[in-house]
Formats: C-alpha cells, sequence, structure tokens
C-alpha cells in the first residue's frame, strides 16, 4: 500500500523558515508529478507548489519568491522549503500526486505566530 509521510513542520515566528519533507513509498514516484498542499482551518485545501518527474516547478502566487520545492527521486523524497513566513501560511501541509494521487497522509502541521 502506497504511504505518503509529512514531517518537518512546527511553531514559528512570521520572517522564519521551515524545511518540509514527503516520503513516498511507491514505485513510479520518480514520474510522478508531485505538489504540497494545504489545508487552513475553515478552508478547502489548496495546491501551493508542484514539481515534474524531470525537476520542473510551479508556485501558487501567495507563496511565490518566499517557497522552493524540491525533491530527491533516489530518496522517494520530495521537500519544501518555506521562507519569510506570514501568519496566513499557518495550515497543515500535506504531499501527493498531482495528476494521480494516492491515500493521503496525515501532514504536518505548521503554525506561524506574528
Amino acid at each position: 500500500q502506497v504511504q505518503l509521510v509529512e514531517s518537518g513542520g512546527g511553531l514559528v515566528q512570521a520572517g522564519g523558515s521551515l524545511r518540509l519533507s514527503c516520503v513516498a513509498s511507491t514505485k513510479i514516484f520518480s514520474i510522478m508529478t508531485m505538489g504540497w498542499y494545504r489545508q487552513a482551518p475553515g478552508k478547502q485545501r489548496e495546491l501551493v507548489a508542484s514539481i515534474s518527474g524531470p525537476g520542473n516547478t510551479n508556485y501558487a502566487d501567495s507563496v511565490k519568491g518566499r517557497f522552493t520545492i524540491s525533491r530527491d527521486n533516489a530518496k522517494n523524497t520530495m521537500y519544501l522549503q518555506m521562507n519569510s513566513l506570514k501568519p496566513e501560511d499557518t495550515a497543515v501541509y500535506y504531499c501527493n500526486g498531482v495528476t494521480s494521487s494516492m491515500t493521503w497522509g496525515q501532514g504536518t502541521q505548521v503554525t506561524v505566530s506574528s
């Protein structure tokens, strides 16, 4: 069974940084377009960044210039470097495929205090 395990969240002050990690137990990780999603309380889950197998990236306007998505296909791992964090970035962050999804993991909580 495919598993997605997110880690790296925490509590940080505005302006701070965090690095999230996602490990995916799928044999086709290297060819999948993967994404980082987030869901804030009372809001729908949204895609904030995506990366194709070869490494082409896309970002939501709200995080462009502050977040960097990357991946290590040899380790089946994807990362999200988050800099200049804002209180509005507070959410549970999840990883998953973009064009083909797997069972959602538990996510990792990111809380940014003002």
